[in-house]
């Protein structure tokens, strides 16, 4: 089975509230990948970050995109992102609009996304929700 990470995971694992390390090696048998989208949220907060913590989230950021496969945004993810935003509206339950498309992402492909934010996509219908323990 694939499992996504969402972006809070790696930002766990980055400030140490998350041994991410441990988590994937204990997981070993489990294809692990990140959204596109999910790459960009992250390179956007070592843009925003300053000083040596800038050098740090850079380095973990970059560690981790070396070693797993990043899934891009394709026609067929445009197309599972448009029916699960239009789906959500339409049942006044929307998320942000990142979430929509990792939330799209892990649905095109069956996979299980991995979040600390089970609430926010138990919305998502037909998601596969796994919390990292």
């Amino acid at each position: 089975m694939e499992i996504i990470l969402d972006a809070d995971v790696i930002i766990s694992g980055e400030r140490g509230t998350f041994d991410l390390k441990r988590w994937l090696a204990s997981h070993a048998e489990e294809q692990f990948a990140i959204a596109a989208i999910t790459v960009a949220e992250l390179w956007h907060g070592v843009e925003r970050a300053t000083g040596t913590h800038r050098h740090s989230r850079e380095r973990f950021l970059q560690a981790v995109i070396n070693v797993l496969p990043i899934i891009p945004y394709t026609e067929q993810t445009a197309y599972h992102h448009a029916r699960l935003w239009a789906d959500l509206e339409g049942a006044g339950k929307m998320i942000g609009p990142y979430d929509l498309v990792v939330g799209a992402t892990a649905l095109e492909r069956d996979a299980e996304l991995a979040t600390f934010n089970r609430k926010h996509f138990a919305k998502v219908p037909r998601l596969k929700v796994i919390e990292p323990t």
